[in-house]
């Protein structure tokens, strides 16, 4: 019996690993010969910036920044506050099993805090501590078998379709913001203190084999003006950039992140009341296109035994985002300086510490680390607070086995002071990207067992009784007949309906084998 297969080609991106780890960057800060010595560390903050990803054999390679701003009380008869601000770098290996050059890798970096030491009054220890979510992906085409034929025609196929989200593809692209935000008139800038920055509104269009990646870079600066007061300014700055993505259609599924590679905040060389930012960002998109493909299910013949070349594979069946803005109010008023004193800044970094996804909704716990500074009885000091926090989000496309990526920003901060004490407002945005998994196992080839040589061929006609679980196909194989002569010899119509107890008559091909 000749056989002769029909195949098709589909390209899948496959989860091979996931890794969580937290790295420490240290180094040793002088403070420039312009500043007065330290008394005090008040506060240090900072921006990752990463510069290269790569994927090796067995491991990911990070190199990049965490851009540092220190806030120090002077010792200095006015006892001022000051900054120094400096670049921690880092080379960083962290090791995944099953990972190889050509594959990709998602990563997302918190930066978790600060460790600041004062060796001396010219020389600080700085330890930054960040937490690396890096999950790798292999693109890998899956070429199957999605009908057979035979020259006698008596090959039994059990054909199903599935939707799944097959790979486009997926590429890098960079893009350069550039933008002046002004600062109150009567200010006279001395230093930056502290920078937050982060993205939201994150969305993507479709145009001619390019995906264009636009959204918001929320960027919030403390700043120190020479006459040694501390004030805050905030922006909005609308950003844009396009990825080449050749077979990109208006029906493609685009999963896009923005990452900052470096970033750049100074006083504006021709204007005193503003200042200057440029940061060049790293775009990245991965595109999906939904198709329905043919699987065979099982396959037998009549005249011959057959082995099915098989393969188990987990794809993407949907994948769709769930975006929303949380608002945290807190009353300040504990300990009590958060009261009596002046709050002159604040910092905050969510994190997520714990997300169980459940049919229909996930449900997120975590908190939000929150550092004050505070003027109180003409000293100031750090104070830290730890603000619980709980939300979920909802779809009914949501179950119990989702693949979640979360990702959640800090859109606004502010105090809002009142007569009985202060309360600490932040809008967060989370963006969910949710992916429902399905095995699909595919036929990658067909071979014809060897029984050796066969006489003459017969059919026979056996009496069955049904038993609970059977059907037509299952029977029709067993006694290698066909599910629509089963039907025709006992007059049914509908082949899905059968029942245990029932006698079938079965047109049944026999053979003999000689043994060679």
């Amino acid at each position: 019996m000749a056989i002769e297969t029909a195949k098709d080609k589909i390209r899948i991106n496959q989860k091979i690993g996931n890794k969580q780890e937290i790295i420490s960057i240290d180094g040793d800060v002088i403070v420039n010969d312009i500043k007065p010595d330290v008394l005090k560390v008040l506060n240090t903050n900072g921006v990752v910036c990463l510069y290269k990803k790569e994927v090796l054999n067995g491991k990911i390679k990070l190199e990049g920044s965490v851009n540092t701003y220190i806030i120090y009380l002077a010792d200095d008869e006015e006892e001022s506050i000051r900054t120094i601000n400096t670049s921690l770098d880092f080379a960083e290996i962290i090791d995944i099993e099953n990972c190889k050059e050509g594959m990709t890798v998602d990563e997302n970096i918190l930066l978790k805090g600060f460790e600041t030491k004062i060796i001396n009054g010219r020389k600080l220890h700085i330890k930054a501590f960040l937490n690396i979510d890096l999950t790798v992906y292999s693109n890998t085409d899956v070429e199957m078998v999605i009908d057979i034929e035979s020259n006698e025609g008596d090959i039994q196929t059990l054909n199903c379709t599935k939707k799944i989200l097959t790979l486009v593809g997926e590429n890098v692209g960079k893009t350069t913001l550039k933008d002046t935000i002004n600062i109150d008139e009567q200010d006279e800038l001395a230093e930056i203190m502290k920078v937050i920055f982060s993205f939201s509104n994150v969305e993507t269009k479709i145009s001619y084999n390019k995906v264009l990646i636009k959204g918001e870079a929320n960027v919030g600066i403390t700043y120190l003006t020479e006459d040694n007061r501390i004030n805050d300014v905030n922006a909005i700055i609308p950003l844009m950039g396009f990825i080449d993505m050749p077979d990109v259609t208006d029906t493609s599924k685009c999963e896009s992140k923005i990452k900052i590679k470096n970033l750049i905040i100074r006083q504006n060389n021709e204007d005193n009341n503003s200042l200057y930012i440029e940061a060049d960002l790293l775009l990245f998109c991965r595109v999906y296109e939904e198709r329905e493909v043919k699987i065979i299910e099982d396959a037998y013949a009549i005249s011959e035994d057959i082995n099915l070349k098989r393969e188990n594979l987990k794809v993407a069946a949907n994948e769709f985002k769930l975006r929303d803005d949380i608002e945290i109010r807190e009353k300040l008023s504990n300990p009590p300086e958060l009261i009596y004193g002046r709050i002159i800044s604040v910092n905050t970094v969510p994190e997520i510490e714990d997300v169980e996804v459940k049919n229909g909704k996930i449900e997120y716990s975590g908190q939000l680390n929150v550092e004050f500074i505070v003027n109180s009885d003409n000293s100031n000091n750090t104070i830290n607070n730890k603000i619980p926090f709980n939300f979920e989000l909802v779809s009914n496309d949501i179950t119990g086995e989702s693949n979640v990526e979360t990702e959640i920003n800090v859109k606004m901060q502010k105090i809002e002071s009142g007569d009985d004490g202060a309360t600490l407002v932040v809008n967060l945005e989370v963006n969910a990207t949710v992916q429902n998994e399905e095995d699909l196992i595919v036929t990658q080839d067909i071979e014809i067992l060897d029984l050796g040589v066969q006489d003459n061929d017969r059919y026979s006609m056996v009496i069955y009784f049904v038993k609970t679980g059977d059907t037509l196909w299952n029977i029709a194989k067993q006694f290698k007949s066909k599910v629509e002569d089963i039907a025709r010899v006992n007059g049914i119509e509908d082949e899905s309906k059968i029942y245990p107890g029932e006698q079938l008559y079965i047109p049944k091909f026999t053979r003999n084998t000689i043994a060679m």
